[in-house]
């Protein structure tokens, strides 16, 4: 074979599945891994007789592969990615292109740009989201750095992308460092979407006593409609409907919770807290997961203040898709949109991204994670208003929070009484309610400020900053 078109670096199972997929569209590849056993497994295994070599040391990588060379690190974030850099750079030529595909954290992308550029070579920073199989089959990708670095890996990333009504699921994002921050904000919204429905879960579960098959089926018929039809309802049917082959148990009612995290739901808080957006919804999400590592603790807490349920209330029924609860989660998704989109146009200005808010939503409609029907309804209100503040004043989003919010009010009322947590859709409620509160008692706050450090404040009446003397 002729030097290849393509090279990877990082055999694990998303970089298998990239390469793979690269090779499937037409581009003859090499891989390299830091142990080549792992990449002798693979070329006798899954990459037999396709047109993907391996090489033994970076040395030898790099020189199988045509230049300009087009390289993807699919390796751990942060100082193993450096190192790949660091060894890697040393055999590149003016020109030579590094791209990575990993989880990295948006201002060590911002260095690395300035760093691989002042060196003449391109580097990208790219998100990647689909998970393993969306891979293989077809990935949503968010490129960031240099334009002129995208474009000398667009034919190869628009095969790769996963294909909607309207175009690849690809495009350049922005400069920088701005594919990894659009890719942390992605997963930020993506764990508000998995709490709020494994809220949903929980109070079928326990308010109404339904069996993970009776759960499944709402979870089904949800996914058939505008509101919620998304890859993350899809896959919690089929969680819900999987049974262990031994004991026909219910795996989800086997497994420990707890749930992990890799980092990216922090950097998507700490992002917001940091730009001055508020995001409590996602925020509660994240929050939730840190409370369910807590679990010794919890266990010790539920035998001395147990939760005794007497407050059995209405989710609604099967022959309505449970209303109540479907127009509270359906809020909740909404919220956790909003607020990662929020995040999104804060940053494009803050950071000098400019970012078009319709292309992200369009990369999302398919291959990854949180693909869902509301993106064409979001991609649709950013054409309509570029800057627009929030979704919730676009006309389709805000009828949708006016019909349902006393749904949501109702099912966060009725979980507390009843002593089961809903962070997400209590979160949502107090998000929806304050952004329809017209005045806050923070007036009260700024008093308590100046009182304490003359810190000043605004008056309603008055242009200017004032400061008073408060009562001893």
């Amino acid at each position: 074979m002729s030097k290849a078109h393509f090279g990877l670096v990082g055999l694990g199972v998303m970089g298998e599945n990239l390469v793979l997929n690269a090779e499937r569209n037409g581009f003859s590849s090499v891989v390299f891994n830091r142990t080549f056993s792992k990449t002798e497994e693979f070329l006798r295994g899954r990459g037999a007789g396709k047109r993907i070599l391996g090489a033994k040391t970076i040395e030898e990588f790099v020189l199988m592969l045509e230049r300009p060379r087009r390289i993807l690190m699919m390796v751990k974030a942060g100082s193993a990615t450096d190192a790949v850099i660091e060894n890697i750079s040393k055999y590149l030529e003016e020109g030579d292109l590094l791209i990575d595909g990993g989880n990295s954290q948006f201002q060590d992308t911002e260095r690395r740009v300035k760093q691989l550029e002042s060196q003449s070579f391109g580097y990208i920073g790219m998100g990647v989201s689909g998970g393993s199989k969306g891979a293989l089959e077809g990935p949503s990708m968010m490129p960031g750095g240099t334009e002129a670095s995208y474009k000398a890996i667009e034919s190869l990333l628009t095969k790769m992308a996963a294909q909607v009504e309207d175009g690849p699921c690809v495009t350049y994002v922005g400069p920088g460092g701005s594919g990894h921050f659009v890719k942390t904000v992605h997963n930020g919204i993506e764990y508000g979407i998995e709490q709020i429905l494994s809220e949903a879960y929980d109070l079928m579960k326990r308010i109404k006593g339904m069996s993970c098959n009776e759960m499944s089926e709402i979870f089904s018929a949800w996914n058939e409609t505008e509101e919620l039809s998304s890859y993350l309802v899809e896959i919690t049917e089929l969680c819900l409907r999987t049974k262990e082959k031994d004991t026909n148990l219910d795996v989800v009612e086997t497994i420990l919770d707890k749930a992990g995290q890799k980092g990216t739901g922090l950097w998507t808080v700490v992002s917001a807290l940091e730009l001055g957006v508020s995001i409590p919804t996602i925020y509660a999400s994240l929050n939730a997961r840190v409370m369910s590592s807590l679990k010794d603790q919890r266990l010790k807490i539920e035998s001395t203040i147990p939760v005794e349920i007497d407050h059995i209330f209405d989710l609604g029924n099967k022959s309505d898709n449970m209303k109540p609860l479907f127009d509270a989660v359906s809020l909740a998704t909404i919220a956790s949109y909003a607020q990662g989109m929020d995040i999104l146009m804060e940053a494009s200005d803050v950071y000098g991204y400019s970012l078009h808010m319709p292309s992200i939503a369009q990369i999302w409609k398919g291959g990854c994670i949180i693909r869902s029907k509301l993106l064409r309804r979001i991609q649709e209100a950013y054409v309509k208003e570029p800057k627009l503040k929030n979704l919730i004043f676009d006309e389709w989003f805000n009828a949708q929070i006016a019909s349902k919010i006393k749904n949501l009010a109702y099912i966060v009322s009725s979980a507390t009484k009843a002593g089961v947590p809903v962070p997400c859709l209590s979160s949502t409620l107090d998000y929806f309610n304050s952004y329809r509160t017209g005045r806050l008692p923070q007036n009260l706050v700024q008093a308590m400020r100046d009182c304490f450090g003359s810190h000043t404040y605004e008056r309603l009446d008055k242009e200017g900053s004032f400061h008073t003397e408060w009562l001893k």
